[in-house]
């Protein structure tokens, strides 16, 4: 696979160009945004001009004000970029759920009408990562967690991870817990199913370099790029993340 491209930021660099009939070649690309950023810089009318009725009463359901302004931003960001990518205006862009691989019903990937565009989206504390490719993808970042944690849910990973996190030490395992989860996801992600699959089935590795799941090449993103991106990352913990592309056949 392509080496990834390094991310881009939503408010920070300009708008992608749009792709005429075909995803253009070099692999994916990621885009961050900042939640607590983009709502201080943000029109305040865009919310009810741009988001859908359905978007905006999920975002009104919200309890906290901080879900609220997550959810509100991850939106608003995705038509931005879909806008551009396919030359309409934000609010135009026709989106539909593919089927979903387990049932059948209409909940699987997120999808637009009519195009060669997929994409994947994902939030986590003061960050969300977008990824489009020409091919089905997903994407994860979460937040690194204590090692308490780690520990606790480490035991729903593969029976290869979890002997790798318990082979090193704790000051270790919350990183390589981070990584392995973002892939895991992001694959699940991908195939449209999320995490009603068990996410003991796949193997994708703790190390440096993730392990591809069958047609699925996974790829991490650079933690430097995260941190840079988000606005709570001074001092606190750091953030993973990580897109599983499904390579097209030669």
């Amino acid at each position: 696979m392509t080496p990834p491209r390094a991310s881009r930021v939503v408010g920070r660099d300009p708008l992608p160009a749009a792709v005429a009939g075909a995803w253009p070649p070099g692999g994916p690309e990621t885009w961050l945004l900042s939640v607590s950023r983009y709502m201080a810089a943000m029109d305040q009318g865009a919310p009810g001009k741009i988001l859908d009725a359905e978007e905006r009463e999920r975002a009104a359901k919200f309890v906290r004000t901080e879900d609220q302004h997550r959810y509100t931003a991850a939106h608003l960001g995705l038509r931005e970029l879909l806008g551009a990518y396919l030359d309409i205006e934000p609010a135009a862009v026709p989106f539909t759920r593919e089927d979903c691989p387990g049932c059948g019903g209409p909940h699987g990937r997120p999808a637009v009408v009519g195009t060669p565009l997929h994409f994947n989206l994902s939030h986590a504390g003061d960050l969300v990562l977008f990824a489009f490719a020409g091919s089905p993808i997903g994407a994860d970042v979460e937040k690194t967690q204590p090692v308490s944690v780690v520990d606790q849910v480490a035991q729903s990973l593969h029976p290869t991870e979890r002997a790798e996190l318990a082979a090193l030490s704790a000051a270790d395992r919350p990183a390589a817990f981070a990584r392995c989860w973002t892939r895991k996801e992001a694959y699940l992600k991908g195939i449209g199913t999320g995490l009603s699959q068990d996410p003991a089935i796949a193997y994708v590795g703790t190390g440096e370099r993730p392990v591809p799941v069958g047609p699925w090449t996974l790829a991490d993103l650079s933690a430097d790029q995260l941190a840079a991106a988000a606005a709570d990352s001074g001092g606190g913990p750091g953030y993973a993340a990580a897109y599983a592309l499904l390579e097209k056949a030669p």
